[in-house]
């Protein structure tokens, strides 16, 4: 059986490849990436690398020729440009006959009012209409997305929000990694839909947490979302970035990330690493 992972050598695809490794032989495994030429460390694994750019479909037929299950990892850009890659590669999928499709989507990506869902939308329709089993795992938000806000608390600065009570399931891509491959890997996750959240945080218990693993008291300073945008620019975001971080904010506040279920548990098979220890990896990696 032939198992391919979209965009492998991204920060979540590279992660996924080195989990599935450890439970499949590398002679099973097949990734797409847009340059080959930056992928040479799989080829010297054992992993056959093909040629695949969501913007050319036949690459993507190439690509996914022989392919029994995919993972197709939602790529990036604006709506308009994720919403034609995913699609090409839904499509491409569909003409290789491949057998089952996971699809790296979003927290309640088709009742959320998250500024990144649309895409999601999209995608999640598109693959259901092709008919093939598939998994949907709905990946509420990556720790490692706080990275630069650490960096500014570990220099002195606090930590800036408009989010106000709003809940985030937080944790490692690891984790969603790990999700990701026992889900292309087992039987039994066809025309699933998994709600992959962490325990539910505020800003406040994170910063709690984060205090702790740093041991040094943070601040939180509450601001509207005109302000929030103020303080981004301020740091250095470009104009184009500058609604889509106030947008997040505004998804956080009103609840598009707060999901509370079981799902993340039962797919991982274990509980999802707990925030002190995630927040100390974060750390010590800066």
């Amino acid at each position: 059986m032939k198992l391919l992972v979209t965009g492998a050598t991204g920060k979540l695809g590279s992660k996924v490849v080195k989990t599935l490794l450890t439970s499949i032989p590398s002679s099973d495994l097949v990734v797409s990436v847009r340059n080959p030429e930056k992928a040479e460390d799989l080829k010297t694994q054992g992993i056959e690398v093909r040629q695949g750019d969501f913007d050319h479909p036949t690459t993507l037929d190439n690509a996914f020729k022989g392919i029994d299950r995919l993972l197709i990892i939602s790529a990036d850009g604006d709506d308009e440009t994720r919403i034609r890659q995913h699609l090409n590669a839904v499509e491409a999928a569909e003409r290789a006959k491949v057998k089952f499709i996971a699809y790296t989507s979003i927290a309640k990506a088709t009742e959320s009012k998250n500024i990144m869902a649309p895409p999601h939308v999209e995608t999640e329709a598109a693959i259901k209409k092709t008919g093939i089993p598939y998994s949907i795992l709905r990946n509420n938000w990556y720790l490692e997305n706080e990275t630069g806000s650490i960096q500014g608390v570990k220099a002195g600065a606090p930590w800036v929000t408009s989010a106000e009570a709003g809940k985030v399931g937080w944790a490692l891509q690891q984790d969603y990694a790990d999700a990701a491959a026992k889900v292309l890997v087992e039987d039994g996750h066809e025309n699933t839909v998994y709600e992959l959240s962490g325990p539910l945080l505020t800003q406040q218990e994170f910063t709690d947490a984060l205090s702790i693993v740093l041991d040094k008291e943070v601040a939180i300073q509450s601001v509207t979302d005109d302000e929030y945008a103020e303080v981004m620019k301020g740091l250095g975001l470009p104009d184009a970035v500058i609604p889509i971080v106030v947008g997040i904010q505004q998804s956080i506040r009103n609840g598009s990330l707060e999901v509370e279920n079981s799902d993340f548990e039962e797919v991982l098979g274990r509980p999802v690493t707990p925030i002190k220890e995630a927040l100390t990896q974060i750390v010590n990696d800066i």
